[in-house]
């Protein structure tokens, strides 16, 4: 007798395990991260904010355990933290924490587009590649945060990746890692004040400049870059 093969609709989505011994189907985990990581970074979960599972069921109409996971992995991603007997709110940093930080990525960047540029040189190739990708995505997904917000810090890694100096990379991811919370408020912010291709359109120009080879201009669009601008709320201690 000729086996049948198997019908689309009968076919069963990857599983992943929640680490109780449950299995949730990853095409709803990654809805719930998905539809978590771009309300958290369009403001609709504001820095601090709690998220209760049994609210977010609701919200998603979704079970507990896809919704745990989600926010597991967001946890990983540096969006929301765990907090002991207090639950789950999205990361907050202090104004002096968001300040600093700031002033560390700068630093870092300058160091990195130094060691590309400097003394005639010439970026990695795969970093510049991927660079030219983040911007394309960026300019494609003006209006849609969550999909900018992933563009914005790939662009950013790049920047870094270009000098193709491991340990520096190794310092600046967790520095990336800490802001990309506010990296995004800042361009969801400016794309409401600005025409929505703003935020895209300025590191079009970082990364043409760095096209171009020429360091004073690169280091002098990167000072005039604006990766703080509508942060005044946060760096004010107001928010």
């Amino acid at each position: 007798m000729t086996a049948q093969p198997t019908s689309r609709s009968t076919a069963r989505s990857p599983a992943v395990s929640t680490g109780a011994g449950a299995l949730v189907a990853a095409s709803l985990v990654e809805l719930a991260v998905q539809r978590l990581r771009g309300e958290i970074v369009s403001g609709a979960f504001p820095p601090g904010g709690r998220l209760v599972e049994e609210q977010l069921t609701r919200r998603f109409g979704i079970s507990r355990a896809p919704v745990r996971e989600a926010l597991r992995l967001l946890g990983q991603q540096g969006l929301v933290e765990h907090l002991p007997r207090r639950g789950v709110r999205v990361v907050q940093l202090s104004s002096r924490d968001i300040d600093e930080l700031f002033s560390l990525r700068d630093v870092l960047e300058r160091f990195a587009l130094e060691c590309a540029l400097g003394h005639g040189g010439a970026p990695d190739p795969g970093a510049l590649a991927m660079a030219a990708a983040a911007v394309e995505h960026m300019e494609q997904a003006a209006g849609d945060a969550a999909t900018q917000a992933t563009a914005h810090r790939a662009f950013h890694l790049a920047l870094v990746e270009l000098a193709g100096h491991r340990h520096l990379l190794g310092v600046y991811e967790p520095v990336l890692l800490k802001l990309q919370l506010y990296m995004a408020t800042n361009m969801y912010r400016e794309s409401e004040r600005r025409p929505a291709a703003e935020g895209a359109r300025r590191h079009r120009r970082l990364y043409e400049a760095v096209v171009g080879g020429h360091l004073p201009t690169v280091l002098d669009e990167l000072a005039r870059h604006g990766s703080r601008t509508y942060l005044a709320p946060e760096l004010d201690g107001e928010a």
